[in-house]
């Protein structure tokens, strides 16, 4: 049910259902406050969850957040 592959440098274990699939399940890259490149202007929520994914080697969509707001496609 569950698999290990290598991830930055460090064996994680993942669902591999889900493997991949991260941008497709998080709220942040849908959301005008996220901008992954310039920390100084991204959503503070978003900075603490990346810092705590790097500090921990994981991988954490967000599925509900407050802060929200939908990017309007063009």
């Amino acid at each position: 049910m569950f698999e290990k592959y290598p991830h930055h440098g460090r064996n994680v274990w993942v669902n591999p259902k889900l493997k991949g699939k991260h941008r497709e399940h998080c709220l942040c890259f849908s959301c005008i406050k996220f901008n992954p490149g310039a920390p100084e202007n991204n959503c503070p929520i978003a900075n603490l969850n990346y810092a705590v994914c790097l500090a921990h080697n994981l991988v954490t969509p967000v599925y509900e957040c407050p802060e929200f707001i939908e990017k309007k496609s063009l």
